[in-house]
């Protein structure tokens, strides 16, 4: 709201000050959620705080929200940017354009993570001059899209002088602004008696005697309520809402106080006063004046006397939101249609506004607005406004005339709700979607569109059973249903990695029959289920589909996963690289085991690549609310930061995958964070402590915790009980996970067994278990799994005084571990290195070391040639934040320019 003079701001010495506090750069918070409910004085306090800043030269951009146009995509942003076009215009290449497709003057769908990338380094480039700082008023009703990019800059804003304040009311949940965005909270409370009754004192009329004590009890220290029933006390006393032994809430005490006025205006003024209260803002400056008087005109004279609107140059406003809500319902249901119409004539020309202009003044079905609102759902999903779209089609289906038309608009609300994340919406519009028709076809594409969006939520146990038995339901009438559903299922079976959940989704699959077409999705469910069953089949399915997929990257994600659950590691990554061009095109969830591309390049010794996944998945998951997502992408990170020897920022990222999940829900991802657990034990020498948290990752009898995660650490329980004393109970893990798989093991899995076999065994008998580790040539595409074989073997024969023998070998693993970066292990096999007699140059002092693991990341990249903005891309960081990185790094590693980065790294294997 603008500043008028008859806005007090009385009794808020503190909240200002808290504000200002919070906008000085020094602070450490970014982000501020100024919360209360209405007429406490949010957006006069943000009004005042705006007045302060900008006189000591800060930059203030500020949108506010409109209940209107929180169904139009990117809405709000694009008010917010405007004023800062040219700097919108100097962006790179890639951001500009996904803004402009956010905007629809774009060709195509924008890349939603550019688009928040786009603010950010827009907000960072801004910060360059002045400190900046973002007022976000009324933000519950800002459009999701906007509040998606928005949280996805504040969760960034680290390091940048800009600031991000949003307002909301009591109790007003904002999408993307939850945990995973660190934003300090304001809560706003009433008035105190002092500060209530100074407010009373400073009035143009102050009320007295019994009139003011009245004011005082109705308004409850409410500012807004304080001011507006002192106006009507003194200028309209039959204006009062009447007193009652049960007071009403304020909003409603409010609303009653503005409508009273209504009744002594002009009728011209009141047919005017409903048309600004059936647009927004943004309507009125689109529209005007084809739809509304000049704010000169008399007409609105009598409105502003009222205290309804204010006039401020050309622009005509209400005095606060419950003005413009009292003038709408107070007027008739025919009236508000009739305004409704008259905005959509004036609108003819923004065919999206118009359209819900048009849904307004229906009174009932009407099949042709239905029709444009199934348009405007389109172009809102083309600019990726999956939420837009949605509450478009849902608005399509109240108005179409037509059962089948209802439930088929339904049908595709849920489908487009999926991309929000939002699972209670996509569940209501798949029941009134089931309630509304008996097709089967379309009862199965909404059982489907909930079945996607549920695989990425925490709640297993939950989901599954739903999963499987609409399944089971559709397998005769709709196989291919019944397999995406199946499909679903599986996925939820490797989170849980519950075996009942194994045998029920194959008992399924056992009864839909069999077709060509269904090669993919029956693969895909085999794979995920249990990779061990019918390997050698699997894996040779796989070649025919790698043709079939080239060129498609959802096919090539999909390819990808399969050969990573079967250790077919190579053919993953190249599925995945493939695919990597058009991955962000997607869509915003990541899909379904989406972890799995980030676990092919940790096996595969591409760790950079792995955290730039990471990177990404947390970005898209977050943005989404998808917590699970979130966390499995967080013990992939933990993994590789315990390896490279970080093992405090290891632990930070395990316990944060830890404390986002349930261990006896999602079962993958406990394993793990234990495995990385204890790979961060045992970089420290901890033992003990490795195999305690090793050990967890399998059951008291020694089965696998999880069907797939567990068994890679068999190699690394085996070698950390040797070290801590407990060779028998970790040698019958290894034996029984032997025998379980058989003949079903990977020759990864084989190896990595006759690693665990050699490190137990007894001294002389364990030469053929090393050997077999190493004999697969194979193995080199699992470099660092490979390596510690290398090295076992080494130490092994050193011990047995074969030299010759050993010295090839330690040469290869040093070599890998120092490429790879895993300096815990580069520094064992120089020590055994040197042990054995072999020429190692001294090591230098590790200065990246020093380093914390984003500055690592980012020296690498900037040590392969990427500038900073490229840097800033890859890891969804602002090019200042980037560079601000760089200058803090180069003290650290004794360097001055950025050219002397490439020897540094190379020099310390981290340029992988």
């Amino acid at each position: 709201m603008d500043q008028h003079a008859d806005d007090l701001l009385v009794g808020r010495d503190e909240e200002l000050a808290h504000l200002l506090r919070a906008v000085d750069p020094k602070s450490a918070d970014r982000a501020l959620l100024l919360v209360g409910e209405a007429g406490l004085g949010k957006s006069a306090l943000l009004d005042r705080l705006a007045c302060r800043v900008t006189a000591d030269g800060a930059r203030v951009l500020r949108a506010e929200g409109s209940a209107s146009e929180a169904r139009l995509p990117f809405a709000a942003l694009h008010r917010l940017l405007r004023p800062v076009s040219a700097e919108v215009n100097a962006l790179p290449e890639r951001q500009r354009a996904a803004l402009r497709d956010a905007f629809g003057a774009g060709a195509g769908p924008p890349d939603l993570m550019l688009v928040g990338l786009a603010v950010l380094t827009l907000l960072s480039t801004l910060g360059e001059r002045n400190s900046v700082v973002v007022i976000l008023d009324d933000a519950h009703w800002f459009d999701r899209s906007s509040l998606d990019a928005l949280a996805f800059a504040a969760a960034r804003l680290a390091g940048e002088p800009v600031t991000m304040l949003l307002s909301t009311r009591d109790g007003g949940h904002l999408p993307g602004f939850g945990r995973r965005t660190p934003t300090a909270t304001l809560t706003l409370a009433p008035l105190d008696a002092t500060a209530a009754d100074r407010l009373l004192e400073l009035q143009p009329m102050t009320p007295t005697g019994r009139t003011r004590a009245r004011i005082l009890d109705e308004a409850g220290g409410n500012p807004l309520a304080l001011t507006e029933l002192t106006r009507a006390a003194t200028t309209m006393p039959d204006a009062l809402p009447p007193a009652g032994p049960l007071p009403l809430p304020p909003g409603d005490r409010l609303e009653q106080v503005f409508a009273a006025r209504l009744h002594a205006l002009p009728a011209a003024t009141g047919e005017v006063l409903l048309l600004l209260a059936a647009m927004d803002g943004v309507d009125a400056a689109i529209t005007a004046p084809g739809a509304l008087p000049d704010a000169e005109d008399d007409v609105w004279s009598s409105a502003e006397r009222a205290g309804l609107i204010r006039r401020v140059g050309r622009q005509i406003r209400f005095r606060h939101p419950m003005a413009r809500s009292a003038v709408y319902h107070a007027a008739s249901s025919d009236a508000r249609r009739a305004a409704h119409r008259t905005l959509a004539d004036a609108l003819r020309h923004e065919p999206d506004r118009r359209s819900w202009h048009l849904a307004a003044a229906c009174a009932g079905p009407d099949a042709a607005v239905s029709a444009e609102l199934e348009l405007t759902a389109d172009r809102a999903r083309r600019r990726g406004g999956h939420a837009a779209a949605a509450m478009a089609l849902e608005r399509a289906a109240h108005l179409a005339p037509e059962r089948a038309d209802e439930a088929r608009l339904l049908v595709g609300a849920a489908a487009t709700a999926v991309l929000t994340g939002d699972l209670p919406w996509v569940e209501e519009l798949t029941a009134r979607a089931r309630a509304r028709t008996d097709d089967a076809s379309l009862l199965a594409a909404a059982a489907v569109s909930a079945g996607r969006l549920a695989v990425l939520t925490a709640r297993h146990s939950v989901v599954f059973p739903r999963l499987a038995d609409r399944a089971d339901d559709l397998t005769g009438r709709h196989p291919e249903a019944a397999l995406d559903l199946l499909g679903s299922a599986a996925v939820v079976r490797f989170y849980s990695g519950e075996d009942a959940h194994r045998i029920r989704v194959q008992q399924i699959l056992h009864r839909i029959p069999t077709r060509d077409v269904d090669l993919w999705s029956r693969v895909w469910v085999r794979t995920v289920t249990d990779p061990f069953e019918g390997r050698a089949e699997l894996v040779g399915a796989l070649a025919g589909l790698e043709a079939e997929a080239q060129g498609r990257p959802e096919r090539l994600a999909v390819l990808g996963i399969m050969s990573w659950l079967l250790d077919e590691t190579p053919r993953a990554v190249r599925a995945f690289d493939e695919a990597a061009d058009r991955w962000a095109a997607q869509g915003p969830l990541p899909e379904g085991l989406g972890g799995a591309v980030a676990w092919a390049y940790v096996e595969r010794g591409r760790w950079g690549r792995a955290r730039e996944a990471c990177a990404r998945s947390t970005a898209v998951a977050s943005a989404a609310g998808l917590d699970h997502a979130v966390a499995c992408a967080a013990a992939v990170d933990a993994t590789v930061l315990a390896l490279q020897g970080d093992t405090a920022a290891a632990r930070g990222r395990a316990r944060d995958a830890l404390d986002l999940i349930d261990p006896l829900e999602s079962r993958s991802v406990a394993v793990y964070a234990r495995r990385a657990l204890g790979a961060a034990a045992a970089a420290d020498g901890a033992y003990e402590a490795a195999y305690d948290q090793l050990r967890a990752v399998f059951a008291p009898d020694g089965a696998p915790v999880h069907y797939h995660a567990s068994c890679p650490a068999l190699a690394d329980l085996a070698a950390v009980a040797v070290r801590s004393g407990r060779r028998a109970e970790a040698c019958a893990i290894v034996e029984r996970a032997a025998r379980a798989l058989g003949e079903n093991a990977s020759p990864r899995l084989r190896a990595l067994l006759s690693r665990a076999r050699g490190l137990l065994a007894a001294a002389e008998d364990a030469e053929p278990h090393f050997r077999a580790a190493l004999a697969d040539p194979d193995r080199a595409y699992w470099p660092f799994e490979h390596a510690q074989a290398q090295l076992d073997f080494a130490e092994w024969l050193r011990r047995r005084r074969r030299i010759a023998e050993a010295r090839p070998l330690l040469t290869e693993a040093l070599e890998t571990f120092r490429r790879l970066g895993a300096r815990p292990w580069t520094e064992r096999a120089r020590s055994e290195s040197r042990a054995a007699g072999v020429g190692v140059p001294h090591a230098a002092p590790d200065a990246l070391a020093e380093l914390s693991p984003q500055q690592r990341q980012i020296v690498g990249l900037a040590a392969r040639g990427l500038t900073n903005r490229a840097i800033g891309e890859r890891l969804f960081l602002s090019p200042r934040t980037v560079g601000s990185h760089l200058y803090r790094s180069f003290p650290k590693l004794g360097i001055t320019a950025r050219a002397q980065l490439r020897d540094l790294v190379e020099g310390t294997g981290e340029g992988g």
